[in-house]
C-alpha cells in the first residue's frame, strides 16, 4: 500500500487534500492527522470495519479502548448519556482542547471495538485547526488513538508517523509539529470523585479550580486495573527499541551510571535537560532547560524516537517534577522503563 503524505497549511487551500481524507474516511479506511497533543490515527467511529484497522495497523491490544473525536459539542449527545453536570463545565473551560472525558456510552451507536467492551467512552473535541477542519467536513466522529505501532513512543511529527506506518495506512495528513506533545487528560466522570485515568495536558490543579477534588492514581496504583477504562493504563507505552531506566536528575549520580554502565560494555542514550551537555556519554538527547516543563513535554518524545536512530543498549531518563504537567511527562517516562530506576549496586 502506498502512503500518501498530504500537506495542509493553514496559508494556502487544502480543500483538495482535506476532500481525499474525507473520502477514505468514508470508505472505512484510516487516515492520520495532527491534533494540538499527538498525531491520531482515525477512522470513524460508529464503522466497525474501520476501527478494526485501526487496531491491525497498530498492532493494539484489543481490550485497549479508543477516544472518540468530535468536531462540534453538540455532537456529544448522540454517543453518551445521562451527561453529569461536571463534565459540563469541564467542557466549557476545557474544550475544545487535550481533555478527555469519560462518559456512560449510548448503546449500539459507537462501532463495538471503540469502547473494548466497556459501557463507557471517552470522547473529546480536539483544539488543532487541522483536526477540526477534517471533523467537521467528515460531520462524522473520529475513535483515533496515537498514530504509532502500539508500545511505541507517540508521533509528534507526521515523518514519525511515516517511520512507523509507511505502506499500512494509506494516509497522513501533515499538520507540521503538534504543540502539547503528551496526550490529552482522560477524565472519568462515571463516579463520584471524578479520577484522572491517564494525566495529559490539563492538569489535575486546572481541573480543581472548576469542578473541586478530583482523584489521581500513582504509577504502582494503575497498575492494579485489569480492565483499562483509558488508553494507556494497562501495557508499557511510549517505548523506544533499547530499555529505559529513570535516573534522578543529578549530574554526579548521572555520571557514575553511565560509566558504570560504559565499563559493562554498553552503549549509553541519555535524555535529560540541557545543563547535563557536559556528561560523557555515547548519545545525548535533551528536554531543553529543566525549568520549562512545557518545553519539556513537546520534546518527549522526539527525543525517545531519536534515541531508536542509534545503537544504544541502554537509555537513561532524568526524572521531573509531579507538577502540573511534570505529572504527565513522568507518567509517560515509567510507562517507557515499565516503572524501572536505575540503580547503581554498592560494591
Amino acid at each position: 500500500m502506498e502512503t500518501k503524505k498530504l500537506h495542509v497549511d493553514k496559508d494556502v487551500d487544502n480543500s483538495e487534500n482535506y476532500a481525499q481524507a474525507v473520502d477514505l474516511l468514508n470508505k472505512s479506511e484510516v487516515v492520520a492527522f495532527p491534533t494540538e497533543t499527538v498525531y491520531g490515527l482515525g477512522a470513524v467511529a460508529t464503522d466497525e470495519e474501520a476501527v478494526k484497522k485501526i487496531f491491525a495497523a497498530k498492532g493494539r491490544p484489543s481490550d485497549n479502548p479508543l477516544i472518540v473525536h468530535i468536531g462540534t459539542i453538540e455532537e456529544l449527545s448522540y454517543y453518551t448519556y445521562d451527561i453529569p453536570e461536571v463534565a459540563k463545565i469541564c467542557m466549557e473551560h476545557f474544550w475544545p482542547g487535550p481533555l478527555t472525558i469519560v462518559m456512560k456510552a449510548k448503546a449500539d451507536v459507537l462501532a463495538p471495538s471503540v469502547s473494548a467492551g466497556l459501557q463507557t467512552v471517552g470522547i473529546r473535541m480536539p483544539d488543532h485547526p487541522v483536526a477540526l477542519k477534517l471533523l467537521q467536513q467528515l460531520k462524522k466522529p473520529l475513535a483515533a488513538p496515537s498514530a504509532n505501532r502500539s508500545g511505541k513512543p507517540s508521533p509528534t511529527k507526521a515523518s514519525h508517523v511515516y517511520e512507523d506506518l509507511a505502506g499500512i495506512i494509506p494516509c497522513i495528513l501533515d499538520g507540521g509539529i503538534t504543540g502539547i506533545g503528551v496526550e490529552s487528560t482522560v477524565l472519568d466522570v462515571t463516579l463520584d470523585v471524578p479520577i484522572i485515568l491517564r494525566p495529559g495536558g490539563v492538569t489535575k490543579e486546572m481541573l480543581e479550580q472548576v469542578i473541586g477534588p478530583v482523584l489521581e492514581p500513582n504509577f504502582e496504583q494503575q497498575q492494579i486495573e485489569s480492565t483499562p477504562k483509558a488508553p494507556g493504563m494497562k501495557y508499557t507505552h511510549y517505548a523506544p527499541d533499547a530499555p529505559v531506566f529513570l535516573i534522578e536528575p543529578n549530574e554526579e549520580t548521572v555520571q557514575q551510571a553511565v560509566t558504570h554502565l560504559k565499563l559493562q560494555g554498553h552503549r549509553v542514550a541519555l535524555l535529560a535537560p540541557q545543563n547535563f551537555n557536559e556528561i560523557t556519554v555515547d548519545y545525548y538527547f535533551t528536554f531543553g532547560n529543566a525549568n520549562e516543563i512545557e518545553q519539556m513535554s513537546a520534546a518527549l518524545y522526539d527525543a525517545l524516537r531519536a534515541c531508536d536512530k542509534t545503537d544504544a543498549t541502554v537509555i537513561l531518563a532524568t526524572s521531573t517534577t509531579r507538577e502540573g504537567v511534570g505529572t504527565a511527562i513522568m507518567n509517560r517516562l515509567e510507562k517507557a522503563a515499565g516503572g524501572n530506576w536505575f540503580q547503581l549496586q554498592k560494591q
